[in-house]
């Protein structure tokens, strides 16, 4: 578009150049420059009409003037000689890791913080954010189209090492961990949104601690397990030995009840009752019949 205004005018300037220096061609120049203008004019339609994507927005800005009204995605007709500076208004994320080829800078681009007990904490971080549409202009204006560099990366660092002397190390790799991330959240949040910059989430993705403080957490954790597995086995055995009591009382209390309950009279009667049984055999069988207080013998000659 630009470079159609460019030709057009040499295409003018050089039509009346040739209309002054040989009136012969003058009905030729009056060519030269109709072609000169309609490119001109070719340039300037082109450089009026304007295309935002999806999910951007457009900045106008004339003469260094930044427009505080930005321009939505779709077509539009405009002064041709304003520039147009896209912002997408879309989620993006920045990274800081310790693996070189995760995080948006190459190399170690951890995030080293002092706990309220003197360690140092390794994190890394992703950070969810957006452009408010509406603030576009203030961005450009006061603070660029850099403002991942100018904002987003350092007031992120900055106060994630404010907010972590308040926690012990180990509390940020367990019991504190969620508040620790709500409560830096909140304050970036806050810096953020005085930018025209939409916090939409903060990722602690790792917590790296010195090699001291694993060894003893590690430690702790084997030592409670042990203690668990402990306490499991005390608690069958204790289970294991309430079964057995259990069950020799029940043995007790049968004993009790038979010897309390067979006479003499009640075992004269069972011996009549398998005599009987035994009468009604078709086998052949001898039997020597005792005392009353006497079980009788029974001979089978099969």
């Amino acid at each position: 578009m630009l470079a159609f205004i460019i030709l057009g005018s040499i295409i003018f300037f050089a039509g009346s150049m040739m209309n002054k220096r040989n009136p012969q061609f003058q009905q030729f120049a009056l060519g030269v420059k109709g072609i000169g203008v309609a490119l001109v004019f070719l340039g300037l339609l082109f450089k009026s009409v304007r295309q935002i994507d999806p999910g951007t927005v457009g900045v106008k800005t004339l003469f260094g003037k930044v427009d505080n009204e930005p321009l939505g995605s779709g077509l539009h007709l405009v002064n041709p000689f304003l520039e147009i500076t896209p912002f997408t208004i879309k989620t993006q994320n920045y990274t800081m890791s310790g693996v070189s080829s995760e995080g948006d800078i190459n190399g170690d681009d951890a995030i080293r913080v002092l706990t309220a007990d003197g360690l140092e904490v390794i994190l890394d971080l992703t950070v969810l954010y957006k452009i408010i549409p509406t603030e576009a202009p203030r961005i450009l204006r006061q603070i660029g189209s850099d403002y991942k560099d100018v904002v987003i990366r350092p007031v992120s660092r900055t106060k994630i090492r404010d907010n972590a002397v308040y926690y012990e190390a180990v509390a940020l790799y367990s019991a504190k961990r969620e508040e620790f991330q709500i409560r830096i959240f909140k304050s970036i949040e806050d810096d953020f949104k005085k930018r025209g910059i939409e916090l939409e989430n903060l990722l602690i993705r790792n917590i790296t601690l010195p090699k001291s403080v694993k060894l003893t957490i590690e430690s702790k954790i084997n030592a409670e397990q042990d203690a668990q597995k402990m306490q499991f086995v005390l608690l069958k055995e204790k289970q294991e030995a309430e079964r057995k009591r259990i069950e020799a009382a029940g043995i007790a209390d049968y004993q009790r009840i038979i010897n309390s309950s067979l006479t003499d009279r009640q075992l004269q009667y069972e011996q009549i009752k398998a005599m009987k049984e035994l009468s009604l055999s078709p086998n052949s069988k001898v039997v020597i019949s005792g005392t009353k207080s006497q079980v009788p013998i029974i001979l089978n000659d099969k």
